[in-house]
């Protein structure tokens, strides 16, 4: 079995972009094509979201992909097995982001064992407190997966405390409230970054609201990548099944803009 435990430390050798898709919208078939699409236009790292059926960290665009991807009947068991393909010929790390439940329904150890099995070498659970982390650590610990520390505008005097037990990278959260694209970001977020260089110097990614390469630019001037989900979900639910080559070239004007001089 390949240790894919080193997978996040070549992410950021670069400005990283790293995109995020809903696994089975609208099925499990074309997510493996934007996987593969995803990882030859560019991405760095990518994100698959497991569908749940209450997804409180998001906005409508995720929620309605979520809706969809769990009407085709995807399980979590289709989106270890397609991560399992993928990973047989495509080198770009992956993670999963899910919420609690779904970890607990599927149990832990045998959730992060699968993890680990399909080459998927980290894990966002938006919905775990920090407090919390106990319940999942030693799972992710025994299969080499990093348990992702997320922190947000309202974190401000736990960033140190979370930064300092953070691994992989840490993920900032540009602004209240829930997932979807934004025209604006909360002022602070340079002082998050910097806040969380001060206790740690593992990489800062920055994620909620990023739709435009201009954004994700500005983004990783200060910071270390950036997240872009809604926006690509809003692709595939305006071209569903034709979705594949309009991501692609979305995911290729992100990277060309990061790559700019």
């Amino acid at each position: 079995m390949t240790d894919h435990s080193k997978d996040l430390e070549r992410v950021f050798s670069r400005r990283a972009f790293i995109p995020f898709v809903t696994c089975g919208d609208p099925d499990i078939e074309t997510t493996e094509r934007l996987v593969r699409a995803m990882a030859g236009a560019g991405a760095d790292l990518i994100e698959l979201g497991i569908p749940f059926s209450d997804p409180i960290a998001e906005g409508p665009v995720i929620q309605g992909a979520d809706v969809r991807a769990l009407s085709s009947g995807v399980t979590t068991d289709d989106i270890f097995d397609m991560a399992e393909r993928v990973r047989r010929d495509i080198d770009v790390p992956m993670l999963v982001m899910t919420y609690i439940n779904p970890v607990f329904v599927y149990g832990c150890d045998r959730f992060m064992e699968r993890c680990r099995r399909a080459g998927i070498c980290a894990i966002i659970v938006p919905d775990m407190p920090y407090e919390e982390k106990g319940d999942l650590q030693p799972y992710c610990t025994k299969y080499g997966i990093k348990l992702i520390s997320m922190i947000a505008p309202t974190s401000e005097d736990r960033i140190a405390m979370i930064a300092s037990e953070a691994e992989g990278f840490v993920y900032i959260v540009s602004s209240m409230g829930v997932t979807g694209v934004r025209t604006s970001f909360s002022s602070n977020l340079e002082d998050m970054v910097a806040a969380v260089r001060r206790s740690t110097d593992i990489p800062c990614a920055i994620g909620f609201g990023i739709s435009t390469p201009e954004q994700a630019r500005r983004m990783t001037d200060f910071a270390d990548g950036a997240i872009v989900g809604s926006a690509i979900v809003r692709i595939i639910a305006e071209h569903g099944r034709d979705s594949v080559p309009y991501v692609a070239d979305y995911v290729r004007r992100m990277r060309e803009e990061l790559d700019r001089p």
